[in-house]
């Protein structure tokens, strides 16, 4: 059962690359639009959840932002260990409609890494992006979700095993 859970992530990760679901964004990119692009306003929506098992406050600062495509933006997400122990997570970004998640380029995220807490610590963390102004003009709405796993038992058991 162990392994199955440690390997969870990262099979899901392939499975998201290969098949296109869930709208999986790939890491980071930076893009640089000359003066001449059509910029459009969109709406994005954030949604972040906790994935079984995980004690964390994972929120986002926005709920909602009115965007310009070929704009950077930053938006601060905070994470709280609530727990009396330390506990290390992994947040998997997705990105829908699925249409939409190749003109979504993050430039810095902290799903690029694991995150550790230590017990009642609290952590805010950005998440910066730019909207490709080539997003079809049929998606006028694009929602970033982030899934936060607990995966404290597979690094620690990892770090065991070194």
């Amino acid at each position: 059962m162990f392994c199955f859970g440690f390997a969870l992530v990262p099979i899901y990760d392939v499975f998201c690359e290969i098949t296109g679901l869930n709208g999986k964004v790939s890491g980071p990119t930076i893009t640089e639009y000359d003066d001449n692009f059509n910029s459009r306003e969109i709406k994005i929506l954030f949604v972040t959840k906790n994935n079984e098992n995980m004690a964390w406050n994972f929120t986002s600062e926005k709920r909602t932002l009115d965007a310009e495509t070929g704009t950077a933006y930053t938006v601060d997400y905070t994470f709280e260990n609530p727990t009396d122990y330390p506990m290390v997570a992994q947040a998997i970004p997705s990105v829908s409609p699925g249409k939409g998640a190749q003109y979504f380029h993050k430039t810095e995220c902290f799903c690029f890494e694991e995150q550790l807490l230590q017990p009642g610590e609290k952590l805010t963390m950005p998440v910066r992006f730019i909207i490709d102004p080539d997003l079809p003009d049929d998606v006028p709405v694009l929602t970033l979700g982030y899934t936060l796993f607990d995966i404290s038992e597979s690094h620690i058991k990892l770090q065991a095993s070194n």
